[in-house]
């Protein structure tokens, strides 16, 4: 009875491990070390030794603590299956207008509803505003534009349809933990 609770618990942490890495993951710092290590020393063992190995890494991501989420494309809503329709057009037109400003009467149009139903309606089904949801995927896509672009974080600023820079600063800082430049420095360290 104990190993079968001990596999549905490494069951259910490898589920959530691959929920988050639907993102995109870097690991940094300590974790990052000690978890290159393993891996590196798994070509060393024997078949069994390197899947139990395997396990312990599987353990030793789901555990880490110093990792940040890149793709804007891994972007995930969790919603009920009647739903989908509905929030794929919505999901659909931020990813193509994130980058200019949606009025709430435009998006509450695009699904036939007022815009206090639609508020309603979107909360409900995201736990999110809709202002709260455009803005994380503005910041995650500045996000992934800082990992994956050598332009300037102005650029970024404005590539991520923000249009002052000291917000975007303010936002980005409250929503990831790090300044732009710090996080860029950050994923260029970890990368490389």
């Amino acid at each position: 009875m104990k190993k079968l609770i001990q596999a549905l618990e490494v069951h259910f942490l490898l589920k959530v491990l691959l929920e988050r890495a639907k993102k995109g993951i870097v690991f940094q710092g300590e974790d990052k070390i000690l978890i290159g290590e393993k891996i590196e020393a798994l070509s060393s063992l024997t078949n069994y030794k390197r899947l139990l190995g395997l396990l312990d890494v599987l353990n030793m991501l789901e555990n880490a603590k110093d990792f940040t989420l890149l793709n804007a494309e891994g972007f995930v809503l969790d919603t009920e299956l009647e739903d989908n329709n509905r929030i794929n057009v919505i999901f659909n037109f931020v990813k193509n207008e994130f980058k200019r400003n949606i009025t709430l009467e435009e998006i509450a149009n695009l699904i036939s509803l007022t815009v206090p139903a639609f508020c309603r309606y979107f909360k409900k089904t995201t736990g999110k505003t809709f202002v709260q949801f455009v803005n994380e995927y503005r910041l995650i896509h500045a996000a992934k534009l800082l990992h994956q672009k050598q332009i300037s974080i102005t650029d970024v600023c404005f590539e991520s349809g923000y249009n002052n820079f000291s917000h975007f600063n303010k936002q980005f800082k409250k929503f990831t933990g790090k300044s732009p430049s710090v996080y860029r420095n950050e994923i260029k360290f970890a990368v490389s």
